[in-house]
């Protein structure tokens, strides 16, 4: 195996023997399970927006997914999607190799390139990998058992009827005969894919894999023994490597710069500019100046000798303080009106009680373990790229755009990726690796950013205020309600300050409210954008299900209920609603027929939790219990977060009880983990993460800035509750962003309920000691 292949292969890779055992000569076995050249052209002009099972149009009838056998049976699978922690390396191939009756001992996965007209779509975000591919991943895993089955058939001169595939052999039922998957790797190679029709699935009592949550991480191995490769690890013959002086303020400009003194740094090579794209410039790399060295570290001193002469433009203005107080007062003022039902006026002048609040979160960053990082090479007229990227497929065109090259003529291999997050899914810094490749003459150049880099060049999670009121008849109950949420929109990365939150940030969280209150109207005041938005783990779920479900809990103790009941009956009893008649036309991309907002699995989630967590047992002093419950991503979390506040302010996590319920599950140890991990990342964000600005430039400039939880912060013990997953025939949720949102409210429900602290702003850090 080559230097290049070794690399980027991953773990339990295959040999080169292997690959070239189940090449494109079919040396082995392979099959691209999908339409073929004629089958799309007859396809119908006009296609139905989802196909079947509530997926996209082009997913489930393309699914283009690429098995191979060697001749000494070894089963090589193909991930098209990203891993970066939560297990899809393992997941994706593990339906494959369920379906084709496959030993997960002779199971290798390959990592696919970016082409989606190859594989599908490989954006990995929105949590989508599991519902979208389930089906098609089964029905490639399907078509090569019978095509292994048909060719044992003809081998043994039987009907195909009588043979069937158990556990990496073909058996002959009458005759007991058996034969390896690789025996006949060769002839099944020239079996035709079964049709879809055709196709004969597993009973799921019949899966050997899924759901049952008993396999490790295919690449768990090398990745807690140090031999993954990450984007940061690649290594290639003759490499050099670079750093980029950035633009400090979004849409600055490089009026002159002097690379005199960093040429004079031994090792550095060359000092190049990089040209920045306007505004608006989508996941275009910003306009800087890169220092290309015989080493990161002469890189980076280069980079320090660097006299620039920046210009900064009209966000140097943007100051975090006084956008927080432009929000506010938005938020106080009619916006544009997002669903209207009833007469909310009206029935606020009859009201017993009016209720008013409003909710800060700041910016937040990424912050992956592994900043971001790219290795390019051009060769001719062609470039490759090794990057720790969630969207291959996006890169590959980014990058194509730049060099003028068609995009047949870039490939992007994909690596491990140390976290994501939504940072990764912008590959801004695979571009620039590209543009400096093409300055060097053949050599591959590595694209190194530091933790600063990270954290003052992302694409950060929206700012957002949000403002609600409710009058309440004399029991207590809501019979108005008014929401103005208010922050600058991702599509400002894509269109000259649009000002308005686009249908899927409305869709997350805020317009498909599902409470039983006549009198609703939710609205969207404008917000300019002066910095790179972009997407976040949960996304704009966090500060809706801040707001609303801490807004929930105010309700509660104005009404003198229990928060936890008081929830439970502002969902309403077990009903099936479409996300239309809510005023959300997105529904994360899904049929709203089959994707419908179902209260029953939103309260037992919350029920649940409550359950598990001791729900109105007695508590200690200074101990508090916090609820909240949110449905994102077409899944259905609650969580239940036990605090202890001392008279210092000191304030411990003892433990939280979290129940998720996605439909039917792959890999539930797989979910718990990201349940686990969920919980972590929405205590961080609640009480320490905030990404600050004053004249235009982010003031966080390492994690002694931009703090995450540390271990002795983490909760003591965190219960996971997976409700039961039910039919596998049914359309499956998310399970990557979900547990996000819930875990700030239910916190600072929590703490409320310690110590009488109301929580109305993000982070909490020293709110508490005030």
């Amino acid at each position: 195996m080559d230097a290049t292949t070794t690399l980027i292969a991953g773990v339990r890779k295959p040999t080169r023997r292997e690959f070239l055992a189940a090449g494109a000569s079919f040396g082995g076995f392979a099959l691209v399970a999908g339409l073929s050249d004629a089958d799309a052209a007859d396809a119908p002009a006009a296609a139905p927006k989802y196909g079947a099972y509530g997926m996209p149009n082009g997913v489930v009838e393309n699914p283009l997914v690429f098995v191979s056998i060697a001749d000494d049976g070894v089963v090589t699978i193909t991930c098209h999607r990203a891993e970066m922690g939560q297990g899809v390396r393992t997941g994706v191939p593990l339906i494959v190799a369920d379906e084709m009756e496959a030993d997960w001992a002779m199971v290798r996965v390959a990592q696919a390139p970016g082409d989606e007209p190859r594989y599908g779509n490989q954006d990995t975000d929105g949590s989508r990998t599991t519902r979208h591919f389930f089906m098609p991943m089964r029905r490639c895993g399907a078509a090569a058992r019978q095509m292994l089955e048909a060719a044992a058939a003809a081998r043994w001169s039987v009907p195909a009827t009588e043979v069937e595939a158990r556990n990496h052999q073909l058996v002959h039922k009458p005759s007991g005969r058996t034969l390896g998957f690789g025996a006949v790797a060769r002839e099944a190679a020239t079996q035709p894919v079964p049709a879809g029709d055709a196709l004969r699935l597993k009973n799921p009592s019949q899966f050997r894999y899924i759901g049952k949550g008993k396999l490790g991480l295919i690449d768990g191995f090398d990745m807690s023994t140090g031999r993954a490769i990450y984007g940061q690890d690649v290594v290639l013959p003759n490499m050099l490597f670079a750093v980029v002086a950035r633009a400090p303020v979004l849409g600055a400009t490089l009026s002159g710069f002097d690379g005199a003194e960093a040429m004079k740094v031994a090792g550095v090579r060359k000092v190049v500019a990089i040209k920045g794209s306007p505004i608006p410039s989508a996941f275009q790399p910003l306009e800087g100046v890169a220092v290309i060295a015989d080493s990161t570290w002469a890189a980076m001193q280069g980079r320090r000798a660097l006299k620039l002469d920046w210009q900064d433009g009209p966000n140097a203005s943007y100051n975090s303080a006084t956008y927080r107080a432009s929000l506010e007062a938005a938020a106080r003022q009619p916006g544009k009106e997002i669903r209207n039902d009833g007469n909310v006026a009206e029935a606020m002048k009859g009201a017993a009680k009016t209720v008013a609040a409003e909710y800060y979160t700041p910016h937040l960053t990424q912050a992956p373990m592994e900043p971001p990082a790219a290795t390019a090479r051009i060769d001719g007229d062609r470039c490759e790229v090794w990057a720790c990227v969630q969207s291959p497929q996006a890169a590959r065109n980014d990058i194509a755009k730049r060099l003028d090259m068609p995009a047949d003529k870039v490939k992007v291999n994909v690596t491990l990726l140390g976290g994501g997050f939504g940072r990764k899914s912008k590959a801004d810094f695979a571009t620039e690796a590209a543009l400096l490749a093409r300055e060097t003459e053949g050599r591959p150049v590595k694209v190194v950013w530091t933790r600063e880099d990270d954290l003052h060049h992302s694409f950060y999670h929206t700012v957002s205020v949000d403002r609600l009121e409710a009058g309440l008849d004399a029991k207590g109950k809501p019979v108005a309600w008014l929401h103005r949420s208010v922050g600058p929109t991702i599509m400002s990365l894509f269109m000259p300050d649009p000002k308005q939150m686009a249908g899927f940030e409305l869709g997350m969280g805020l317009t498909n409210v599902p409470f039983e209150i006549p009198n609703l109207r939710i609205e969207n005041p404008p917000a300019p954008a002066y910095t790179r938005i972009g997407w976040y783990r949960a996304v704009a779920n966090i500060p809706h299900a801040f707001a609303i479900q801490s807004f929930v809990a105010e309700l509660a103790q104005a009404a003198g209920r229990d928060p936890k009941d008081y929830l439970l009956e502002l969902i309403g009893p077990p009903r099936k609603l479409d996300p239309r008649s809510l005023g959300d036309q997105w529904n994360h991309g899904e049929n709203p027929e089959l994707y419908m907002v179902d209260t029953g699995r939103l309260r037992r989630v919350a029920e649940t939790a409550a359950k598990g967590a001791g729900w109105g047992r007695k508590l200690a002093k200074g101990h508090g219990l916090g609820i909240a419950a949110h449905y994102s991503f077409v899944s259905y979390v609650a969580a239940v977060v036990e605090v202890a506040v001392d008279a210092q302010g000191r304030l411990e996590i003892p433990r939280i009880d979290i129940a998720i319920d996605c439909g039917a599950m792959v890999n539930p140890e797989r979910v718990r983990a990201q349940m686990e991990g969920a919980c972590i990342m929405g205590l961080s964000n609640a009480m320490l993460g905030e990404v600050s600005f004053d004249k235009g430039r982010v003031q966080q400039d390492n994690f002694n800035g931009y703090q995450l939880l540390r271990m002795n912060a983490a909760p003591r013990r965190i219960e996971v509750h997976l409700m039961p997953g039910g039919d596998y025939a049914q359309p499956m949720g998310g399970v990557g962003e979900p547990g996000v949102p819930p875990i700030a409210p239910a916190l600072c429900n929590a703490i409320f309920a310690a110590g009488g602290k109301r929580i109305r702003q993000l982070p909490i850090r020293n709110q508490l000691q005030a």
